[in-house]
């Protein structure tokens, strides 16, 4: 293979709405490889992808990549074997659809400690996709899908770059953008955690949470909950959005144009934030008035209160309920872990998992 402009990594619904969205609004040539294990299902998005990019009349073209991401040095391969310039990284071990779910006591405890209860599984593969492109010396943009406004803050961690991730602050910004009550052609910006997505699930009368900080025209809403009051997002995770919200910028960034808009964990920092894309590199783009640390800042105090923080040290820790639930069965993660023992930790909290889904 002589190269490709993005590989997409997994195979489940987040990918394939990247790679469906990708098919329908490329508007230049672009080359895509999609790696996963299940042939099967590989075959059809391959074919349905193809087929939406008939359909739509763009130029954009799939092909597949059959590989076992678990597997020893699997990212090391893929990447040799696709050549890629920009790399989506949407695979995990943990399936976004547990926020949704009940009736065990691994889903009762990411309902009460936070859905960084997981962030180590889906930091796994993630991970490892990014220690390859750090071997491998080439120019590769990482893009990680796998909860970045955390796990792109361990991979910064562990010394490798990752450009941002998709969806949550961009959820938001577009729901927002569609409302009602923003009028036609408004500026908007929105600084966000993906905590503040919660709120969203819920109905207007019972939004009571911190809100997520929002501009419109360069004036902040004084009331977020008021003003969109007509925003209702599903419980399951919102893939309809959040896979789609990054497609602009991946085709942005493989034809080496400019984009504006908004993403969870950009170079790392916790959290999302409005930033544009300029000469291949993102940059935050904040508004009037506000500094940079006072942006991260506000999204760095949603896990120091409850749940996972990188040091500056590199050290790893749980916080608020999350910590004491994960001390409660596991006394030795009292003090956290070093990130460069992510490995070990994702063994010992997988046992974990399967324990508590038997309850």
């Amino acid at each position: 293979m002589a190269g490709c402009d993005i590989l997409v990594s997994g195979t489940g619904g987040f990918a394939a709405r990247i790679a469906f969205d990708i098919a329908a609004t490329a508007r230049d040539p672009v080359a895509v490889v999609i790696a996963g294990r299940n042939a099967e299902r590989l075959n059809w998005l391959r074919t349905a992808a193809n087929a939406r990019a008939a359909l739509f009349g763009t130029k954009a073209r799939f092909i597949t990549h059959a590989i076992d991401l678990l597997a020893p040095e699997a990212s090391d391969r893929l990447l040799a074997a696709t050549a890629p310039r920009i790399v989506v990284q949407a695979a995990s071990i943990q399936t976004s659809q547990v926020i949704a779910q009940s009736g065990n006591a691994w889903t009762r405890l990411v309902a009460e400690g936070g859905l960084s209860a997981t962030a180590v599984f889906q930091a796994l593969i993630s991970s490892r996709m990014a220690a390859a492109i750090t071997r491998s010396g080439r120019p590769v943009t990482l893009v990680n899908c796998s909860f970045p406004d955390v796990v792109n803050g361990m991979l910064r961690a562990m010394g490798h770059q990752v450009a941002c991730g998709m969806g949550n602050v961009a959820i938001l910004s577009n729901v927002f953008i569609g409302s009602r009550s923003t009028p036609a052609g408004a500026q908007i910006k929105v600084l966000a955690h993906y905590q503040n997505l919660a709120a969203w699930r819920r109905k207007p009368e019972d939004r009571q949470a911190r809100p997520p900080r929002v501009w419109l025209d360069g004036e902040e809403v004084v009331d977020v909950y008021d003003r969109f009051a007509d925003i209702q997002l599903t419980p399951e995770p919102v893939i309809e959005i959040s896979g789609a919200s990054g497609v602009p910028m991946l085709l942005a960034m493989a034809a080496g144009g400019s984009w504006h808009g908004h993403v969870p964990g950009p170079n790392g920092l916790p959290g999302g934030y409005p930033v544009q894309l300029a000469h291949g590199e993102l940059k935050l783009e904040l508004p009037e008035g506000l500094t940079e640390a006072e942006a991260v800042a506000w999204n760095a105090s949603f896990e120091e209160s409850n749940g996972l923080v990188v040091r500056a040290d590199g050290r790893v820790s749980f916080t608020g309920i999350l910590a004491d639930r994960i001390a409660a069965y596991v006394p030795d993660l009292r003090n956290g872990f070093a990130v460069r023992d992510l490995e070990p930790v994702c063994d010992i909290l997988l046992g974990l998992r399967s324990r508590l889904e038997q309850t």
